[in-house]
Formats: structure tokens, sequence, C-alpha cells
């Protein structure tokens, strides 16, 4: 869509999608100061490996207490790709599966 075509973002939702970027970007740079230089063990790498898809759960968990039948779909169509594939094709499966779904519904 371009510019004048009525399409608006609601102030909230900006200030969310810009408060997520900044704890995003100072988790990293954080991260990066403090752990640098260290020689991380196997258990702590896999910790870090697990926390972007725990971050992802926690910010659309919400959605699908809701009881819409697409979004409910699109979950469980998520949770069997997750069980098959690494976490970006699961993300992509995700938000094509509910953006279907929804569409469908």
């Amino acid at each position: 869509m371009g510019l004048g075509t009525g399409m608006t973002v609601h102030p909230m939702t900006l200030l969310a999608i810009i408060s997520m970027a900044c704890a995003t970007f100072l988790t990293r740079a954080t991260g990066y100061m403090v752990l640098g230089n260290r020689e991380l063990s196997p258990r702590m790498r896999e910790v870090l490996d697990a926390a972007p898809g725990c971050v992802l759960i926690s910010v659309i968990a919400p959605h699908f207490v809701s009881g819409h039948p697409a979004d409910l779909l699109a979950m469980a169509l998520t949770i069997l790709a997750a069980m098959r594939f690494s976490l970006l094709p699961t993300v992509i499966i995700g938000i094509a599966s509910a953006g279907i779904l929804r569409a469908i519904f």
C-alpha cells in the first residue's frame, strides 16, 4: 500500500513494536558485551539457542486463547511443523497458515 491510502497504525501498536525492537536490541547488545569473550558450555549454548523461541511464544500465545478456529488450526499446524523443522521454517509455516486460515474463516 502506498501513501495516502488511509492506512493508519494505532499509536499503542507502534509503541509496542518499537518497545519490542528496543528490548531485542538491548538484550543482544548486553549479551554480547557480557559474554563476548567467554567460552560457553554446551548447556548454556542450548539455553541461549532456545531463548528466541521462548520469546516468540510469549508474544503470540495470548492470541490463541481467543478460541478463534483459524488461530487454533494455525497453532496446531505450527506445532506439527515445530516437530519436524527448525525455527525459521516453523515461523514461516505458522505465519502463512495463520494468514491463510484467517482469510478462509
